[in-house]
């Protein structure tokens, strides 16, 4: 018997885009000037973020009473010693968000990637083995579904502790149901197709199909959910930040500055607002690049 290839079954999945194909993709997303916006947000905040030491002007945690409440730079009163002013400390306030910036994309990668992570190899085995498997696996994501996610996190953080990694973790753990539920639909519309039975009839094992068949296929939602789970992380870390349940206070965060900043608001608005105007700009900037992320990704954009 002449074993066909994917290909020439027509079954195949749409195949990864030549140079060609890339270069048009490229050209499409330079032309979305919203996401070209978005990047050079991101792509800011990046570098401010690696090298906080060399472009923030102060320590972060240096107090000066004498200069405390002092308003930004041009509001009366202001010096442009203190660009942004300084907190109810006497502590610089864009040195603060330059280094609060550190530790929102951390937490907000780390969440991301430990959470797809779990939530594509969850959803892979679910909807390629199918059975019990698929429902003992979903039914624990139901179970994790029933619990609000930022609850839960709020417990286990309380827990555990406050620190750094231990909110990557707990956001990481209780973010992977979604990433599961999508690949898991992704992965059960595509085991049935002529490709996956070929690879099976010669001897392919399920791991190697899950890895080089399947999982190529669901890229594009993971990319879409994970930039997605990004942003939410960030938020969720400056809400467990504002609440004194994320890392300990001598960590520079936008969701601790928010809740120092929160007494002055009447008084001196710019100690919590540019914390936050940091943690919107930030937020939206990631779910654009997502959305545009998405588009590229996908298959049928290579068809167009």
């Amino acid at each position: 018997m002449t074993l066909l290839s994917p290909a020439a079954t027509g079954h195949a999945p749409a195949a990864a885009p030549d140079g060609g194909s890339r270069s048009v993709v490229l050209r499409a997303l330079l032309r979305n000037k919203l996401a070209v916006l978005a990047l050079a947000v991101l792509a800011v905040l990046l570098i401010a973020a690696l090298f906080a030491p060399l472009v923030a002007p102060y320590d972060p945690n240096a107090q000066n009473l004498l200069l405390r409440l002092r308003p930004p730079a041009w509001q009366d009163g202001g010096s442009g010693a203190h660009l942004l002013g300084t907190d109810q400390l006497g502590r610089d306030m864009l040195s603060r968000v330059i280094y609060g910036a550190r530790v929102s994309l951390l937490v907000g990668a780390g969440a991301a990637l430990l959470a797809g992570v779990i939530g594509t190899v969850v959803g892979l085995a679910s909807g390629y083995f199918g059975g019990w498997a698929d429902r003992v696996l979903m039914r624990l994501a139901d179970v994790q579904l029933a619990f609000p996610s930022l609850l839960l996190a709020l417990a286990i953080v309380g827990f555990l502790g406050s620190g750094l990694w231990y909110v990557i973790l707990v956001l990481g753990f209780t973010g992977w149901v979604s990433y599961a539920r999508v690949v898991r639909s992704e992965v059960m519309s595509l085991r049935t197709r002529d490709f996956i039975t070929e690879a099976r009839a010669i001897g392919v094992t399920d791991v190697t199909i899950m890895r080089r068949h399947l999982l190529p296929n669901v890229m594009a939602p993971l990319a879409t959910i994970g930039t997605l789970h990004v942003a939410a992380a960030i938020v969720a870390e400056a809400s467990l930040s504002y609440l004194g349940l994320g890392v300990p206070k001598e960590t520079v965060t936008w969701g601790a500055m928010l809740s120092d900043g929160q007494l002055y608001l009447g008084t001196s608005w710019w100690v919590a607002v540019f914390p936050g105007i940091a943690l919107m700009l930030t937020s939206l900037a990631i779910n654009i690049t997502g959305d545009a992320l998405r588009d590229v990704a996908d298959p049928k954009v290579y068809r167009r």
